[in-house]
Protein backbone atom coordinates (compact mmCIF):
# COMPACT_ATOMS: atom_id res chain seq x y z
CA UNK A 1 0.00 0.00 0.00
CA UNK A 2 1.21 3.47 -1.24
CA UNK A 3 1.34 6.42 1.31
CA UNK A 4 1.63 10.17 0.40
CA UNK A 5 2.97 12.83 2.94
CA UNK A 6 1.18 16.17 2.02
CA UNK A 7 1.69 18.45 4.48
CA UNK A 8 0.12 17.13 7.83
CA UNK A 9 -2.09 14.84 6.18
CA UNK A 10 -0.82 11.11 5.00
CA UNK A 11 -3.08 10.02 2.08
CA UNK A 12 -3.23 6.20 1.26
CA UNK A 13 -3.33 5.80 -2.90
CA UNK A 14 -5.13 2.67 -2.95
CA UNK A 15 -8.07 4.02 -0.86
CA UNK A 16 -7.74 7.21 -3.84
CA UNK A 17 -7.97 4.70 -6.24
CA UNK A 18 -10.71 2.18 -4.95
CA UNK A 19 -13.27 5.79 -4.03
CA UNK A 20 -12.55 7.06 -7.93
CA UNK A 21 -13.06 3.14 -9.18
CA UNK A 22 -16.57 3.45 -7.02
CA UNK A 23 -17.73 6.67 -8.93
CA UNK A 24 -16.72 5.53 -12.51
CA UNK A 25 -18.59 2.22 -11.60
CA UNK A 26 -21.42 4.06 -10.56
CA UNK A 27 -21.65 5.82 -13.75
CA UNK A 28 -20.98 3.53 -16.09
CA UNK A 29 -23.59 1.50 -14.40
CA UNK A 30 -26.52 4.43 -14.86
CA UNK A 31 -26.43 6.52 -12.50
CA UNK A 32 -26.51 10.70 -13.02
CA UNK A 33 -23.45 13.19 -12.11
CA UNK A 34 -25.93 14.15 -9.15
CA UNK A 35 -26.75 10.75 -7.82
CA UNK A 36 -23.16 10.12 -7.73
CA UNK A 37 -22.24 12.86 -5.90
CA UNK A 38 -24.89 12.44 -3.39
CA UNK A 39 -23.91 8.80 -2.65
CA UNK A 40 -20.19 9.06 -2.63
CA UNK A 41 -20.06 12.45 -0.68
CA UNK A 42 -18.59 15.15 -3.50
CA UNK A 43 -19.75 17.77 -5.74
CA UNK A 44 -20.72 17.04 -9.47
CA UNK A 45 -17.89 19.05 -10.95
CA UNK A 46 -15.75 16.64 -9.23
CA UNK A 47 -17.32 13.56 -11.56
CA UNK A 48 -17.42 15.62 -14.30
CA UNK A 49 -14.27 16.70 -14.15
CA UNK A 50 -13.30 13.09 -13.23
CA UNK A 51 -15.01 11.69 -16.57
CA UNK A 52 -13.34 14.86 -18.68
CA UNK A 53 -9.61 13.80 -16.90
CA UNK A 54 -9.58 9.75 -17.94
CA UNK A 55 -11.66 10.42 -21.64
CA UNK A 56 -9.97 8.40 -24.36
CA UNK A 57 -12.94 8.92 -26.72
CA UNK A 58 -16.71 9.02 -27.91
CA UNK A 59 -19.10 7.60 -30.09
CA UNK A 60 -20.17 3.88 -31.17
CA UNK A 61 -19.26 1.27 -28.72
CA UNK A 62 -16.78 -1.11 -30.50
CA UNK A 63 -16.03 -4.92 -29.94
CA UNK A 64 -13.13 -6.07 -31.95
CA UNK A 65 -12.83 -9.76 -32.30
CA UNK A 66 -10.33 -11.94 -34.38
CA UNK A 67 -8.35 -15.59 -34.94
CA UNK A 68 -6.48 -16.92 -35.65
CA UNK A 69 -4.17 -14.10 -35.19
CA UNK A 70 -0.97 -14.18 -35.10
CA UNK A 71 0.15 -10.90 -33.93
CA UNK A 72 -2.46 -11.59 -31.12
CA UNK A 73 -0.60 -9.02 -28.65
CA UNK A 74 0.27 -6.56 -31.19
CA UNK A 75 -3.61 -5.92 -31.90
CA UNK A 76 -4.65 -6.52 -28.58
CA UNK A 77 -2.73 -3.69 -27.72
CA UNK A 78 -3.94 -1.25 -30.64
CA UNK A 79 -7.62 -2.00 -29.70
CA UNK A 80 -6.76 -0.63 -25.87
CA UNK A 81 -4.99 2.43 -27.47
CA UNK A 82 -8.21 3.09 -29.22
CA UNK A 83 -10.25 2.78 -26.33
CA UNK A 84 -11.95 -0.40 -27.83
CA UNK A 85 -14.93 -1.28 -25.43
CA UNK A 86 -14.91 -5.57 -26.11
CA UNK A 87 -11.79 -7.10 -27.51
CA UNK A 88 -11.72 -10.87 -28.24
CA UNK A 89 -8.76 -11.58 -30.18
CA UNK A 90 -6.29 -15.04 -29.82
CA UNK A 91 -3.54 -16.75 -31.82
CA UNK A 92 -4.55 -20.74 -32.79
CA UNK A 93 -2.77 -21.95 -29.62
CA UNK A 94 -4.93 -20.34 -27.46
CA UNK A 95 -7.93 -21.14 -30.23
CA UNK A 96 -7.14 -25.02 -29.96
CA UNK A 97 -7.12 -24.46 -26.04
CA UNK A 98 -10.78 -23.64 -25.68
CA UNK A 99 -11.64 -26.17 -28.64
CA UNK A 100 -10.27 -28.34 -26.35
CA UNK A 101 -12.66 -28.21 -23.54
CA UNK A 102 -15.81 -30.19 -23.60
CA UNK A 103 -18.23 -29.78 -26.16
CA UNK A 104 -21.04 -27.63 -24.15
CA UNK A 105 -18.53 -25.20 -21.98
CA UNK A 106 -17.76 -24.65 -26.17
CA UNK A 107 -20.97 -24.44 -26.93
CA UNK A 108 -21.90 -21.99 -23.82
CA UNK A 109 -19.03 -19.80 -24.78
CA UNK A 110 -19.98 -19.10 -27.92
CA UNK A 111 -23.15 -18.55 -26.81
CA UNK A 112 -22.21 -15.85 -24.14
CA UNK A 113 -20.14 -14.48 -26.84
CA UNK A 114 -23.06 -13.80 -29.36
CA UNK A 115 -24.91 -12.39 -26.68
CA UNK A 116 -22.30 -10.34 -25.89
CA UNK A 117 -21.59 -8.79 -29.40
CA UNK A 118 -25.10 -7.93 -29.67
CA UNK A 119 -24.80 -4.90 -27.18
CA UNK A 120 -21.74 -3.13 -29.32
CA UNK A 121 -22.84 -0.76 -32.31
CA UNK A 122 -19.86 -2.19 -34.37
CA UNK A 123 -18.12 -5.19 -34.55
CA UNK A 124 -14.89 -5.51 -36.33
CA UNK A 125 -14.29 -9.39 -37.33
CA UNK A 126 -10.87 -10.70 -38.28
CA UNK A 127 -11.72 -14.42 -39.23
CA UNK A 128 -11.87 -16.60 -42.48
CA UNK A 129 -14.64 -15.61 -45.28
CA UNK A 130 -16.95 -18.10 -44.15
CA UNK A 131 -17.13 -16.96 -40.24
CA UNK A 132 -17.07 -13.43 -41.37
CA UNK A 133 -20.94 -14.26 -43.12
CA UNK A 134 -21.92 -16.37 -40.56
CA UNK A 135 -21.56 -14.23 -37.51
CA UNK A 136 -23.28 -11.21 -39.53
CA UNK A 137 -25.79 -13.09 -40.12
CA UNK A 138 -26.66 -14.74 -36.85
CA UNK A 139 -25.81 -10.90 -35.03
CA UNK A 140 -28.11 -9.38 -37.50
CA UNK A 141 -26.03 -6.26 -36.70
CA UNK A 142 -23.15 -3.95 -38.15
CA UNK A 143 -19.93 -6.01 -39.26
CA UNK A 144 -16.95 -4.91 -40.51
CA UNK A 145 -15.04 -7.81 -41.89
CA UNK A 146 -11.09 -8.10 -42.06
CA UNK A 147 -10.98 -11.19 -43.54
CA UNK A 148 -7.71 -13.37 -42.67
CA UNK A 149 -8.23 -16.22 -45.46
CA UNK A 150 -10.25 -18.84 -46.53
CA UNK A 151 -11.90 -21.65 -44.17
CA UNK A 152 -10.74 -23.72 -42.66
CA UNK A 153 -8.12 -21.59 -41.15
CA UNK A 154 -5.78 -23.46 -38.88
CA UNK A 155 -2.31 -21.36 -38.49
CA UNK A 156 -2.35 -18.22 -37.19
CA UNK A 157 -2.13 -15.24 -39.88
CA UNK A 158 -0.78 -11.84 -39.36
CA UNK A 159 -3.01 -8.69 -38.51
CA UNK A 160 -1.94 -5.83 -40.16
CA UNK A 161 -2.27 -3.27 -37.59
CA UNK A 162 -1.97 0.10 -39.72
CA UNK A 163 -4.98 -0.99 -41.99
CA UNK A 164 -7.08 -2.21 -38.50
CA UNK A 165 -5.88 1.02 -36.96
CA UNK A 166 -7.56 2.90 -39.80
CA UNK A 167 -10.78 0.82 -39.86
CA UNK A 168 -10.69 1.72 -36.41
CA UNK A 169 -10.11 5.33 -36.61
CA UNK A 170 -12.76 5.53 -39.53
CA UNK A 171 -15.27 3.80 -37.19
CA UNK A 172 -14.26 6.51 -34.01
CA UNK A 173 -14.39 9.67 -36.82
CA UNK A 174 -18.05 8.82 -37.49
CA UNK A 175 -18.75 9.42 -33.52
CA UNK A 176 -22.58 8.71 -34.33
CA UNK A 177 -24.00 5.33 -32.26
CA UNK A 178 -26.94 3.72 -34.35
CA UNK A 179 -30.51 3.50 -32.71
CA UNK A 180 -31.27 0.06 -32.15
CA UNK A 181 -32.99 -0.75 -34.25
CA UNK A 182 -30.27 -2.88 -36.55
CA UNK A 183 -29.45 -0.13 -39.38
CA UNK A 184 -26.15 1.38 -39.79
CA UNK A 185 -26.12 5.15 -39.37
CA UNK A 186 -24.83 7.15 -42.60
CA UNK A 187 -22.00 8.43 -40.61
CA UNK A 188 -20.83 5.35 -39.09
CA UNK A 189 -21.25 3.33 -43.13
CA UNK A 190 -19.44 6.15 -44.62
CA UNK A 191 -16.46 5.90 -42.35
CA UNK A 192 -16.29 1.76 -42.62
CA UNK A 193 -16.46 2.40 -46.69
CA UNK A 194 -13.46 5.08 -46.95
CA UNK A 195 -11.54 2.70 -44.47
CA UNK A 196 -12.26 -0.46 -47.32
CA UNK A 197 -14.07 -2.74 -44.70
CA UNK A 198 -17.80 -2.30 -45.04
CA UNK A 199 -19.52 -5.38 -44.62
CA UNK A 200 -23.40 -4.99 -44.67
CA UNK A 201 -25.53 -7.06 -42.85
CA UNK A 202 -28.58 -8.68 -44.14
CA UNK A 203 -30.78 -6.19 -42.12
CA UNK A 204 -28.78 -3.20 -42.56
Amino acid sequence: MRFFRIGEKVVSQEKLIDALTDILADREGGATQEEVARTRGVQRSFVSFLETLGEVRRGARIAVVGFPVANAEEVRALAERHGVDFVLVFNQAERESIEGSSGGEVFNRLLETLATLRDYDVTILMASDWRIELIERILGREVIGIPLGQTPLREDVPVDVAELEQVLAGVRSARTSRSRTGRVSAALRGAAERAGRWTPSRRS
